[in-house]
């Protein structure tokens, strides 16, 4: 990938960008097949890949600099403010917006946040879009209620010149420290989310819910999990860290009984409407955490789907789980150092199938997903 910001160093994120996206899977690839080296599986499965550019849903940007000069992007390497509103991993019409943006920022006179001084508003922008209709849901992260009504006053305008923008909103995060969001959000638009469609399935994006950040291989993702559940046949089955429910909501037509559990009641709200949109009345979602859960729980499924975040179950969860013996485990992750580590603690299952997905190019990062199934 051609990226004059990693050429210049003055944006190192992309480790592999100047590395062939062929060689670049072919090096994850003999990595994860060395980290997995002492517990291979029956099958490995070819790798699903990424379009090299264009692919990111998601910007999530600090604003520097000051309010006459704001910059949209990163501290960079040498601590001089980089702007990355034409960072290559952005579709064409993100990086339209996010230049857009950085011009509106400074005819509003909204003072960007500076952590050295503390002083200033403005701290982040996020944006995330919706592949299937292109529309973008923004999010202004502030220190106080004190730029609010400058923002107020120039909506208007960014909502006539950007249409494509259909849900804006302001987060509060008073305390300086390097934390994304706070507590209160704050809508300043009629609509509230967004909704995005995986092999026909709606998705609800909603501030504080969890989303993948690669919508063509999280389409790829959510269908190969379904045709893995199909070919089970369980009866009934838990998907745990279930988010905005798209495994869940992929899988319910295969499955007489699923459960959604998910700790973000935001999620759970999406993951009903989406339900409700579809007609499935299989399903049950609830906003609980998903050890506390498993722990309530006097049996198990036939099968259990588990989308962790980075750090993985934990030893609480992995400990039920063996308890309660689901005869097949889905496992998929975002981090295959914590599922290893997770895979160990689970030694009464068999390592049956494993496919890894190209989340996130460019990086050492790899979406893993493993089918396990109980010795017993």
């Amino acid at each position: 990938m051609q990226c004059s910001h990693y050429d210049l160093q003055r944006c190192r994120s992309c480790v592999y960008s100047d590395v062939p996206y062929s060689q670049q899977v072919q090096r994850k690839d003999e990595q994860l097949k060395q980290l997995f080296s002492s517990m291979m599986p029956e099958q490995w499965l070819p790798a699903v890949c990424s379009d090299e550019t264009g692919f990111r849903n998601k910007a999530k940007m600090v604003v520097l600099g000051a309010a006459h000069a704001p910059v949209i992007g990163i501290d960079g390497c040498d601590n001089q403010p980089v702007s990355l509103c034409k960072c290559p991993l952005y579709p064409d019409d993100m990086q339209v917006l996010l230049t857009y943006l950085e011009n509106w920022i400074r005819r509003a006179g909204i003072p960007p946040y500076n952590k050295i001084k503390k002083k200033g508003e403005l701290k982040y922008i996020l944006l995330t879009r919706s592949e299937c209709q292109g529309e973008y849901m923004m999010r202004l992260v502030l220190r106080s209620r004190e730029a609010l009504a400058r923002i107020e006053a120039n909506l208007d305008r960014l909502l006539a010149d950007c249409p494509q923008v259909k849900v804006v909103s302001v987060n509060l995060q008073p305390i300086h420290m390097a934390r994304l969001e706070g507590e209160e959000e704050i809508f300043l638009t009629e609509t509230q989310q967004l909704v995005e469609v995986f092999n026909g399935v709606p998705l609800v994006i909603r501030p504080k819910s969890f989303f993948q950040t690669n919508p063509k291989v999280a389409e790829k993702l959510y269908i190969t999990a379904r045709d893995w559940v199909k070919a089970l046949s369980p009866n009934t089955m838990w998907d745990l860290f279930c988010g905005v429910g798209g495994f869940a909501l992929h899988c319910a037509n295969d499955v007489e009984q699923v459960v959604g559990i998910e700790i973000e009641p935001e999620a759970i709200a999406s993951a009903k409407y989406s339900a409700k949109q579809l007609g499935i009345n299989n399903l049950d979602f609830d906003a609980l955490d998903s050890a506390c859960f498993s722990q309530q729980q006097g049996s198990a499924p036939e099968l259990v789907l588990v989308n962790p975040p980075r750090r993985g179950l934990g030893q609480v969860l992995t400990e039920q789980l063996s308890l309660l013996a689901p005869k097949h485990i889905i496992y998929s992750s975002c981090n295959p150092q914590t599922l290893k580590h997770d895979l160990l603690d689970l030694p009464h299952y068999e390592l049956k199938r494993l496919q890894w997905f190209d989340m996130f190019p460019h990086t050492e990062h790899a979406e893993v997903m493993v089918l396990l199934t109980h010795k017993g």
